[in-house]
């Protein structure tokens, strides 16, 4: 603001100061124009006085006059007249001024800091960080109170000085008059003193003609004031010095003064450098001349000068500063361009000046500097001083005369004859009064005079006195504007009067302000009294009382006053105490208007520019878009298109609330502000704010695009941009690429293993270079978001790369287009020539990007064409302009250390940035014949064909999957030789199949097979393929042998294809390819098999090689629905596998051989198993072998020992064996935590019996199925295994669901339980079985006891030794034995204690003794044992067995 440069009492006493008049004749203008100035110009730097002067009041008080400054100006007749308005040419002057006076770019005196704040004032503030939440308040009230707290506003202060200055004299008041004049003449006149005496009358004839009403005499008596101006590189010193002695005598030495200049030639004024005090003072003496002079005769084209300038403005600009341009579009901004923009010449041109071309004051020395100013002086305290001092004693003389009677009769005579008004009208009547006039010798006009004399001296209390009192005169005259001009001045004086108690009235200059606006129609006096009333109210500090005042004198009459007005009303907002940060831009907002109204376009945009601070990102989103509008439209009229530019990227960039047309508007202005920038820089691209580029969710993909299906063959699902991120997924890729790296390196993973990421989002690990490979492609997929309701149209898209060849320095940004074929090749994905991105949507496009080079590559940007997607124009009609965005990712926000988490830290993203690596291998991966729908077990043979499509061959080619047991691609020992092309295979079995003849009562087939046979029994399997090397473009088909899921539902079963090259040591040292495929497993078959021990002693089974008699039932139901077209099940073979038994022969009583199943239906199969021979089992390398045992229930016998059939047994065998294996883990871990040697020797008696009863036969169901398929009948084939482990125990080869049990959360641990074997189990250490005849004859007349032998045989069942006890003594008390006849005695040894080796069988010879005929239950034998070592004798329980009958007839 604008007292931040003068203080509020110099600025008002500057406002008003002694007049002085200027006659100069010829010779003495010629004189002056040697420095390039006239006389006024010359005296106006040394005005101001610089010491005290005094004057003494009608009182003979002494005052002391300070820091006086007199005004000298030329006397100008011309013939205007004071006026309610301003002039069009005073109109012009004051635009010109303003427009002329521009803030100081970067200037530090124009910035507020205050807490966060930091609101820039000057010409490029666009841009501000200033947080709305902070400790703004107590930061701007301490700034506030300091001395260099406000911006300046040095247009406001040139405006208000020139305002001021060039107020026409009014005859209301005085202040403006004339109190002399100066007559100049040169010393080399021939005659002096008669140009004096001409110069005199002249000043006599302008003033007492009556012929020129301007300009105004103070009083009839005017001082003349005689000044000898003399030349000193021309005339004659000494001369001069005769003529001034001539003078004195003449004029008196108070009324005359020599005034000696151009001391120094002006050949010599460029030698010396002297200070040049006229140049602030020149530009508006300049432009008071051109209102002097050409104020009759320019009214006409200021006037449309001014129409120009506001028509240059758009619509938009003129309307509500609030409202947004509906229809704008490049039409408004053609017309915006096509405006006059350019200052006026004469305002800013040196060459137009006073003086013209060259410096000022070239002739004068310091010392002439020196004489100016004294001679000021001396015309100010001898001459002008004392002129006014006898005035003001002439006025009080006679108006100390007239007090009394003469002025109560005056008075009252006015008041008799109708003269005067009624005192009782008020302020606010519409009377016509403003118009009255005084005649000059009324008294009322001179107590006006002398108030106005003592202002001007600074007699600012005997000033307020006269002012008071010619107010109430003129009040109670109702003389409305003659007292709205005493209130002014008596306020003005008031607040002046240093030492006066009484305070500023500020309520009489709120009656003069709308005195002159409302009642006079003065607006020219209206606003002289608001800036005066507005500066003392900020002075006290009172910014908001001077802000209302400011804003109730804005109307639409004056432009440039209302937009003055406004702003410095705003700045009283942003000064007070607690400052309204909001109202201030709203009001700057406004001042932008008016300026812009006014024609003054850069102080609009600077006014838009700091309102602009306060509005961004605080929620004002239309109000945002209003001011960013308006400085992009100012700055493009201005010339300033980066600027334009920039505006309007910040409406396209925020997400906008407007309209779609709005919206529309907005895109079509910025594009031709865009363009035209463009069209003047061609050589850099900048950047586009549209469309908003979504960084974080870039994906790159590294590869080949794999080709699609070709005829029947399916290819690999491999990595796709397509396919979604799966956090979990990733892992099990992860897993599954350990696995086969660490296969590949000797079951170890290495150190710097890294897992092979084919595509970068924002969810991957990025914070290491990517590797590619040359010659391969890579797809950037960007994302891009659409925030207008419009819709965009792109073109040309390419990416902007920078690019560093492996030993070389790094390259700038390169074009694609630039070096196409040399490095890199830029290739567009899009199939479409214009990409449309529609509205409030995201999109992607995808780029690709061909390297031919090993190096560095950095993706920086992408390049592309903007344009409207208008549907009724084509691209060619279109707005069309291109840039650049760049591409910045930031990475993750690392939390490792303490520094990390203290501060916002983000680790580096280099999806960007891969590095070119050599030639590698690439393989593609084909199917053919490959399912979607299995039944559970079914096999189905596929074929797998491996492309080498690269110029590297490969090797060390192997899979991993998540389901290592839905495939195998055989063993080359036990591989059936099988059709190698698909098609002569498609009605083949995928067994091995002999036919054979089937006798009843036939045994098993057998096969000895060691687990060497089938290698691939790991979780990664190696593939078969001729030397272990694919050739460049060379393909392979290998057999692929695939069986269903055992548990219904849709299985996702995944491949991991694992290949290296064969050059050792490359950066990337092996390659994967992914393959996905869905699975829908149907129900087939549901198996139950169950063992139990045969009765039938071993003695008895000698025919059947020492078969120990053990039985395995088979259970089979058809449990598949109808739904997938299965007609019927025929269970074709059962096999078994084992290392230890085997089953033997069928015994099924049916003797059904050709058991067939229909929906639901359920068939029983009853086997004999035996156990292998001791020999079968270990080989001479120490290494099991299963036996395989083929029972066929057709004429087709499959070998179950080759492949599939084998491999899948393998594979079940494996995953029942790590069940097993974690379940054992599991319980020793738990056992190893007791360290009670009770708890040991439990379980120990554990092992004993779990191996007593363990069986570890698996059985192979091989079942064909017919389905009927369009109209085609398909046979399928599959098998079903069944793990039977324990003897007693029932399993099934459905795969039972885990139930999850919900564990309580335990605080203390516990002691685990005794193990209690259960006697179920210690039963079964021991078998036994009693022989004896079923009828026996007995004489009993001839002898009456019976004796009958009886043979008890001991089988120990255990791999232990058990110690037996045999107690005869028991009497059975059973039901069943109660039923038959009466009980019986053993004779002979009672009780026996035996102990039996492992698996070996002891008969016991007894005698029963019976002494009558009749039916008798042998089995009452109690059989008590334990293992050895143990405590604890058990009884088995043989009294539950079923009766051991005999019958005893008497002979």
């Amino acid at each position: 603001m604008a007292q931040c440069v003068q203080f509020v009492e110099e600025f008002v006493q500057d406002s008003f100061v002694p007049m002085v008049a200027v006659l100069c004749s010829e010779e003495a203008e010629r004189a002056t124009r040697k420095n390039n100035l006239n006389f006024t110009e010359l005296l106006r730097p040394f005005c101001r006085l610089t010491s005290e002067g005094h004057i003494r009041d009608p009182n003979n008080q002494l005052q002391v006059v300070k820091n006086l400054r007199i005004c000298v100006n030329n006397v100008m007749t011309n013939p205007n007249t004071a006026s309610a308005a301003l002039s069009p040419a005073q109109r012009r002057l004051l635009n010109e001024v303003v427009l002329s006076c521009q803030p100081q770019e970067g200037a530090v005196t124009n910035v507020i800091t205050a807490g966060d704040y930091n609101l820039n004032f000057n010409d490029h503030s666009l841009k501000a960080s200033t947080p709305w939440y902070s400790a703004w308040r107590e930061a701007l009230l301490e700034v506030s109170t300091s001395q260099h707290y406000t911006a300046t506003t040095p247009w406001f202060k040139a405006y208000r000085e020139n305002f001021l200055q060039t107020m026409p004299a009014s005859d209301h008041e005085f202040l403006n008059h004339y109190l002399a004049c100066l007559l100049v003449v040169s010393s080399t006149e021939a005659v002096p003193v008669e140009q004096f005496l001409k110069l005199s009358q002249e000043q006599h004839r302008i003033q007492h003609s009556g012929e020129y009403t301007n300009p105004k005499w103070f009083i009839p008596n005017t001082l003349k004031y005689y000044v000898l101006l003399h030349d000193m590189s021309e005339g004659d010193e000494q001369r001069a010095d005769v003529l001034y002695e001539d003078m004195k005598q003449r004029y008196g030495a108070q009324g005359c003064y020599l005034l000696k200049i151009n001391s120094r030639a002006s050949s010599t004024a460029e030698d010396e450098q002297i200070p040049d005090p006229w140049s602030q003072y020149l530009h508006r003496n300049n432009l008071q001349n051109q209102v002097s002079t050409v104020a009759s005769s320019t009214c006409a084209e200021v006037d449309s000068l001014q129409s120009t300038e506001k028509d240059g403005v758009s619509n938009s600009l003129e309307s509500h500063p609030l409202q947004l341009d509906e229809g704008s579009g490049m039409g408004a901004l053609h017309t915006l361009s096509a405006a006059n923009t350019d200052v006026k010449k004469g305002a800013r041109d040196p060459e137009s000046t006073a003086g013209g071309a060259g410096s000022h004051g070239v002739c004068l020395t310091l010392n002439d500097h020196d004489h100016i100013r004294q001679f000021i002086q001396e015309f100010t305290f001898r001459g002008l001083l004392p002129h006014i001092e006898k005035n003001i004693r002439q006025l009080n003389d006679q108006l100390v005369s007239r007090k009394g009677l003469s002025r109560s009769l005056f008075t009252a005579t006015k008041k008799w004859f109708g003269g005067g008004k009624g005192p009782e009208k008020s302020v606010h009547e519409p009377k016509s009064t403003c118009g009255l006039l005084y005649p000059p010798e009324a008294p009322e006009l001179q107590i006006r005079k002398m108030a106005d004399l003592c202002f001007l001296v600074q007699h600012y209390e005997l000033a307020y006195s006269c002012y008071h009192t010619a107010k109430k005169d003129f009040l109670s005259d109702q003389a409305m504007l003659y007292a709205a001009g005493a209130l002014e001045m008596a306020a003005v004086s008031a607040f002046l009067h240093a030492g006066a108690a009484r305070s500023y009235p500020a309520h009489y200059m709120d009656t003069a302000i709308q005195t002159y606006r409302d009642v006079c129609k003065n607006m020219v006096l209206a606003e002289r009294c608001t800036l005066l009333s507005a500066e003392i109210l900020k002075s006290q500090g009172k910014y908001s009382e001077a802000a209302t005042l400011l804003i109730k004198m804005t109307s639409e009459d004056s432009d440039l006053r209302s937009a003055l007005l406004l702003e410095q009303a705003a700045h009283c907002f942003i000064n007070m105490r607690n400052p309204m940060v909001r109202k201030f831009a709203f009001h700057m907002i406004l001042a932008g208007h008016r300026f812009s109204k006014a024609g003054q376009r850069r102080h609009a945009l600077r006014c838009y520019c700091q309102a602009m601070q306060v509005y961004k990102e605080r929620g004002w989103a239309l109000a945002e878009d209003h001011i960013n509008f308006t400085i992009g439209r100012q700055s493009f009229t201005l010339r300033q298109p980066e600027n334009a530019v920039l505006a309007f990227k910040q409406i396209l960039t925020n997400d906008s609330r407007q309209m779609a047309t709005q919206q529309a508007a907005f895109l079509r202005e910025y594009l031709y502000v865009y363009k035209s920038v463009m069209g003047e820089k061609e050589a850099s691209l900048p950047m586009l704010p549209l469309p908003c580029i979504h960084s974080s969710a870039t994906r790159v993909y590294f590869g080949h695009e794999r080709r699609l299906a070709e005829g029947e063959k399916q290819a690999a699902t491999h990595v796709s941009l397509d396919q979604d991120y799966d956090q979990d997924l990733a892992a099990m890729w992860c897993h599954l690429e350990e696995q086969l790296v660490a296969s590949a390196n000797r079951g170890t993973v290495p150190v710097n293993f890294q897992q092979t990421q084919c595509c970068l989002n924002s969810q991957t690990d990025n914070l290491r270079h990517p590797l590619a490979v040359v010659e391969e492609p890579m797809i950037v997929e960007l994302t891009f978001r659409n925030p207008l309701k419009v819709s965009l149209a792109l073109s040309n898209l390419s990416l902007l790369w920078r690019f560093t060849p492996d030993a070389a320095s790094p390259s700038k940004e390169k074009m694609p287009e630039e070096f196409m074929g040399e490095t890199i090749t830029n290739e567009e994905t899009l199939a479409l020539g214009c990409y449309r991105l529609y509205m409030l949507l995201f999109s992607q496009a995808r780029l690709r990007l061909l390297p031919h080079r090993t190096g560095q590559l950095n993706i920086v940007g992408v390049v592309y064409n903007l344009a409207e997607a208008s549907s009724g124009e084509t691209t060619a009609n279109l707005m069309v302009v291109r840039g650049k965005q760049d591409l910045m990712i930031q990475g993750p926000r690392l939390n490792q250390t303490k520094e990390d988490k203290m501060l916002v830290r983000h680790g580096p993203d280099r999806r960007l940035d891969p590095i070119i690596t050599p030639n590698m291998p690439l393989m593609e991966v084909f199917f053919l014949h490959f399912p979607t729908a299995l039944l559970c077990g079914e096999i189905r043979k596929a074929y797998v064909e491996f492309c080498n499509v690269s110029s590297v061959a490969l090797s060390g080619l192997r899979v991993a999957s998540t389901h290592p047991d839905f495939f195998t691609f055989g063993s080359q020992a036990t591989t059936p030789v099988t059709p190698l092309s698909p098609t002569s295979a498609k009605n083949c079995s995928a067994y091995k199949t002999l036919a054979t003849v089937n006798q009843p009562g036939s045994v098993a087939f057998e096969v000895l097979v060691s687990a060497e046979d089938f290698s691939q029994l790991s979780t990664v399997v190696e593939i078969p393929i001729e030397g272990n090397v694919l050739e460049p473009g060379e393909s392979t088909q290998l057999p692929l042998w695939l069986r269903g899921p055992d548990q219904e539902g849709v299985h996702e079963i995944n491949f991991l294809f694992y290949y290296e090259s064969v050059e050792k040591g490359t950066k990337i040292s092996h390659r994967v390819l992914r393959h996905t495929v869905f699975i829908c497993a149907s129900r087939s078959l549901s198996v139950q098999a169950s063992a139990s021990r045969s009765s039938v002693p071993p003695h008895h089974c000698q025919d059947d090689k020492g078969c120990s008699g053990t039985l395995v039932v088979i259970d089979v139901e058809n449990i598949n629905t109808s739904e997938s077209g299965v007609r019927e099940f025929h269970i074709v073979q059962v096999s078994s596998s084992s290392q230890h038994w085997q089953l033997h022969k069928c015994i099924n009583p049916a003797r059904d051989k050709d058991c067939k199943l229909t929906s639901r239906e359920r068939a029983k199969l009853c086997f004999r198993a035996k156990r292998c021979k001791p020999h079968q089992g270990i080989t001479s390398g120490g290494m099991e072998k299963y036996t395989f045992a083929d029972l066929n229930l057709g004429h087709e016998r499959i070998v179950s020992s080759s492949t599939p059939c084998g491999d899948f047994f393998f594979h079940c065998c494996r995953t029942t064996e790590s069940q097993r294996a974690d379940v054992e883990s599991s319980r020793t871990s738990s056992s190893s935590k007791s360290q009670d040697p009770s708890e040991d020797k439990a379980s120990d008696l554990n092992n004993i019996v779990k191996k007593c009863n363990e069986l570890d036969l698996n059985i192979i169901v091989i079942w064909k199925a017919f389905v009927v398929e369009d109209n085609k009948q398909l046979i399928l084939e599959g098998q079903l295994h069944v793990a039977l482990q324990t003897i007693g125990k029932e399993a099934t080869s459905l795969t039972p669901k885990e139930a999850q049990e919900m564990v309580l959360l335990k605080f203390k641990s516990e002691q685990p339980p005794p193990v209690v074997v259960p006697s179920a189990e210690l039963s079964q250490l021991i078998k036994t079985n009693l022989h004896y005849p079923e009828t026996y004859t007995h004489p009993f007349v001839q002898n009456s006891l019976c004796l009958v032998p009886v043979t008890l045989t001991l089988s120990n069942c255990s791999p232990a030794h058990v110690d037996i006890i045999v107690d005869l003594r028991h009497k059975s008390t059973s039901p069943e034995s109660l039923e038959v006849h009466n009980s019986f005695n053993w004779v002979g040894q009672t009780q026996y204690k035996l102990q039996l080796r492992p698996e070996e069988v002891l008969c016991l010879t007894l005698q029963a003794c019976f002494i009558q005929a009749g039916v008798y239950n042998l089995n009452t034998p109690r059989v008590f044992a334990k293992p050895a070592e143990q405590g604890t004798m058990c009884e088995t329980s043989q009294q539950t067995s079923s009766p051991a009958l005999i019958i005893i007839n008497n002979a």
